[in-house]
């Protein structure tokens, strides 16, 4: 399967839709919760100098160093670079160690890296058998092949209806139980041949999405705990807004989307935000350039002025 990437190793998603919404202007302060690999924080550390702040915050430690390099290169903006180790459930904290009590825009990208998706090192793909593991944090505790070989059934098949809204998922969760009585299933290879097997198969050309895929969402999603900290997320940044602050969010899937279309209905009917703007999704272009932009969906929200 081949995907465009930048030199980075990834494409920024709906970056100018992100940059139209958001409105970043010189000497403001802008949260990204989601580095990776510095694709929008470049572009909005550029609106934002000279005299501005970005915090830049991520889970995966190896894509904060590339991004620390990227955004303190020859090209270097003229603006503070400020970026954290931190989940973006720890936004409060970051701000608070930064001693910046209000930002004027938080963005978060829910998407991983294409470089994350296809290098072993995280365990993501079955496009390539390697070892099962999905930890976007090396420090989680529990990988993807620990929850698959020790989840009782029924909860397993929890996780994968739940998260993933995964409709075979007990003939799903059966298959892999009776598996692992036998061998330890190690690899995302593993994997993915065990779900395709326990799913029936129905006449005519095959599926255009492979039948793994809502297993693999639903295990990453679980094991880097995405929906609550997500939540927490929602329920945080908020609060971290100046007046005429914006919050956007780009999901890619059903589950992260909802959590964050149903928060910004309640900011709405609070009364402090104006009314969410109309999701915007990528163009016909962006998605023949990057393929794996087509589910993505932007939101935003807009703090209002006093």
């Amino acid at each position: 399967m081949s995907h465009a990437t930048s030199d980075s190793g990834h494409q920024p998603v709906l970056l100018k839709e992100v940059l139209e919404l958001l409105d970043p202007l010189p000497g403001q302060i802008i949260v990204d919760c989601t580095v990776g690999r510095g694709g929008h924080s470049m572009a909005i550390a550029g609106r934002i100098a000279p005299g501005g702040i970005l915090i830049g915050l991520d889970a995966d430690p190896r894509n904060l160093e590339f991004a620390h390099k990227r955004l303190n290169g020859a090209d270097k903006p003229d603006c503070a670079i400020r970026l954290f180790h931190a989940n973006f459930n720890q936004l409060d904290e970051v701000l608070d160690e930064a001693q910046i009590p209000l930002v004027d825009a938080i963005l978060a990208d829910l998407g991983v890296s294409t470089n994350q998706l296809f290098d072993p090192t995280y365990g993501l793909s079955f496009d390539t058998d390697m070892p099962l593991d999905m930890r976007l944090d090396p420090g989680i505790e529990k990988s993807a092949a620990d929850l698959v070989n020790h989840l009782p059934e029924a909860e397993l098949a929890n996780v994968l209806y739940e998260m993933a809204q995964e409709r075979y998922s007990r003939q799903i969760a059966r298959k892999i139980v009776e598996a692992r009585r036998l061998v330890p299933i190690q690899s995302t290879g593993r994997l993915a041949e065990l779900v395709r097997d326990a799913i029936p198969r129905k006449k005519g050309p095959p599926p255009r999405i492979d039948p793994a895929t809502r297993t693999f969402l639903a295990l990453r999603l679980a094991v880097n705990r995405e929906p609550a900290n997500l939540a927490r997320l929602l329920d945080r940044a908020p609060r971290r807004l100046k007046s005429g602050g914006r919050l956007a969010v780009i999901s890619f899937q059903s589950t992260e989307d909802r959590l964050v279309k149903q928060a910004m209905r309640r900011l709405d009917e609070s009364g402090g935000f104006d009314r969410p703007i109309k999701p915007r999704t990528p163009s016909d272009g962006e998605v023949a350039n990057n393929p794996r932009s087509r589910s993505a969906r932007l939101r935003m929200i807009r703090k209002r002025l006093p």
